[in-house]
């Protein structure tokens, strides 16, 4: 059977199951839409959060950057995971014993501000549209060359589906759809990594693979190899780092705290009872997350070799049908040069004749490697569950932040449950809209793009949320300052420096501006912007009158883990 009838019957099973389970589990309630009715247990939850957190960026593109950037790609497992325990130990059981549904809804009644909660809401949509952005765009990389569609077809039919299951299931259909994907995505990134691992070395397992000798008589390391094979085209050594140490350790930071401030998944701690379950939760995502991003990087090593050993100086006419197949996306492109008929694949742009979109190197690693078509099908159906999964949490948290603070507590109070839980849906559709825009106009691919949301996220909520749970004095007006000085320095660096708004349309190319502040790249500088959103806020704090004691109380109360296990979403 052909690879694209086994997609055809992998992707439209799993499609089927995401569906049949968003019927199941239809909210009724806005208690439902918002936060699955409050009772979701430990385990299920830590499905879907692992799955709502390892979006398109962790399934498709993070092996792709590390197979192109080595070592200097251990920042976004770094800056990842690491943010991931952070969120886990610092934030997430004192936000669920607050019991609110939303970040700018703990941001708006901590500090007791119409304001703080506006302020917060325009932060969360744009951290969400621009996090959903890459999403969008990896489903439309699946689609294009698996269902051999044109991307902005694939992204129309991944709109569809997420609408369905988001808009009709709120996050109790969501949270269960989750769980599936989670199921689908781990087993889809998983066995091609084993069985590539034991071609390659004979060792099962891909971790200790990467690590080990060929499987064959030559006795060299698979990761000497690829440095030699690096070498010889003129790249730099895949285990040597180029990136400055200022830049790593900023991008990391602003990936590290970016995790802590993202409104998608700090709202699945709200669906647990408890909130010793939020805890068990996010130990138990933490387990399972560490099982896809342990073995990324032995992905990465896998695809880079034979890449290199399957395209490099080989003629063009004997490239095997995966290399046309791609060729017809648009994402790898073959410009013979110098007119030999040959693949020069080099590190001098000059004389390089190939151009590979990192984004296809998890997908396409199956099929340069000849595994069966049942396995490059599957490929395809995880990397559809893992955006698909991240898309529907953002798109939730678009849709509560509309419907939830702002319709019903700024601008209408006395709406009733039906109307608020009708204007969710129709927010969630107008958002499913605008996120389809950006998946057919993507503004670069997909790990790019949610590093830059993180350091949204980092630059503006970090400071708010931990500073209203860690200082009971902490005023709304410095919250409110820190919150819109970091998120437009944010803004300003990401639009100059990435996308070259204010210096003609010149972008910069993979981190090569010289005139970076301070030598660090857009990805990193929410660390930067966090820190001036720090400071804002706390000179603003001394200028302004201290919170009432009202506030102060309940900042002390959500510190104090007695009577922990009878917290409810309220």
């Amino acid at each position: 059977m052909s690879v694209q009838n086994w997609t055809y019957i992998l992707v439209g099973l799993t499609f089927a199951l995401y569906i049949g389970i968003a019927i199941w589990s239809r909210a009724n309630s806005t208690k439902e839409f918002y936060v699955a009715g409050g009772g979701v247990s430990p385990w299920a939850n830590g499905m879907a959060t692992a799955a709502d957190w390892m979006s398109a960026a962790s399934f498709i593109s993070m092996a792709g950057i590390i197979a192109f950037a080595g070592y200097d790609g251990s920042v976004y497992l770094m800056g990842w995971t690491g943010g991931y325990v952070l969120l886990a130990l610092l934030l997430a059981p004192y936000l669920r014993k607050f019991g609110k549904f939303t970040v700018p809804d703990f941001i708006g009644e901590r500090y007791y501000s119409k304001t703080a909660r506006i302020v917060a809401v325009f932060c969360a949509l744009l951290v969400s549209f621009t996090y959903v952005a890459g999403q969008m765009r990896g489903v439309g990389v699946v689609f294009s060359r698996f269902l051999e569609v044109n991307i902005d077809t694939g992204v129309i039919i991944g709109m569809i589906i997420v609408l369905f299951y988001a808009v009709l299931g709120g996050m109790k259909g969501i949270t269960y759809t989750q769980v599936a994907q989670y199921c689908v995505l781990i087993f889809a990134f998983m066995v091609p990594a084993i069985f590539i691992s034991i071609q390659m070395t004979g060792n099962p397992v891909p971790q200790l693979g990467m690590g080990t000798t060929l499987n064959d008589s030559s006795g060299i390391y698979l990761l000497e190899k690829l440095n030699g094979l690096s070498t010889e085209l003129g790249f730099t050594e895949y285990t040597d780092g180029t990136k400055s140490t200022v830049d790593v350790f900023a991008i990391t930071l602003a990936l590290m705290v970016g995790t802590a401030g993202l409104p998608h998944v700090i709202v699945r701690f709200f669906t647990v009872k408890r909130v010793r379950d939020a805890r068990k939760s996010a130990g138990i995502a933490l387990l399972l997350i560490a099982i896809l991003y342990t073995t990324a990087p032995a992905v990465a090593v896998f695809a880079k070799t034979n890449l290199i050993e399957t395209v490099s100086d080989r003629p063009y006419s004997e490239m095997p049908p995966w290399f046309k197949n791609w060729e017809n996306t648009g994402l790898l492109v073959f410009e013979d040069k110098n007119e030999n008929g040959t693949i020069q694949y080099l590190a001098n742009e000059k004389e390089n004749e190939l151009t590979v979109d990192r984004d296809i190197m998890v997908l396409a690693n199956p099929e340069i490697a000849k595994l069966p078509a049942w396995v490059i099908a599957l490929v395809a159906a995880g990397g559809l569950a893992a955006a698909l999964s991240t898309a529907a949490g953002l798109l939730l948290v678009i849709s509560s932040s509309v419907s939830h603070d702002l319709i019903k507590s700024v601008f209408k109070p006395s709406i009733s449950e039906k109307g608020e839980l009708f204007a969710a849906r129709i927010s969630a559709i107008v958002a499913v809209m605008v996120a389809g825009y950006f998946g057919i106009n993507p503004p670069g691919f997909v790990a790019a793009v949610v590093a830059l949301a993180f350091g949204l996220a980092a630059a503006s909520f970090f400071p708010a949320i931990v500073l209203g749970i860690f200082y009971k004095k902490m005023s709304k007006e410095g919250a409110v300052a820190g919150m819109i000085v970091g998120i437009s320095l944010m803004l300003f660096y990401m639009l100059k420096f990435k996308f070259g708004v204010f210096d003609g349309g010149k972008e910069a190319v993979d981190g090569l501006s010289k005139d970076w502040w301070f030598g660090i790249s857009p990805e990193g500088f929410g660390a930067v912007a966090m820190m001036v959103n720090f400071i804002v806020a706390l000179v603003i704090n001394g200028l302004t009158p201290a919170p009432p004691m009202e506030v102060q109380e309940i900042v002390e109360d959500i510190r104090i883990p007695l009577g922990e296990g009878d917290a409810q979403v309220h």
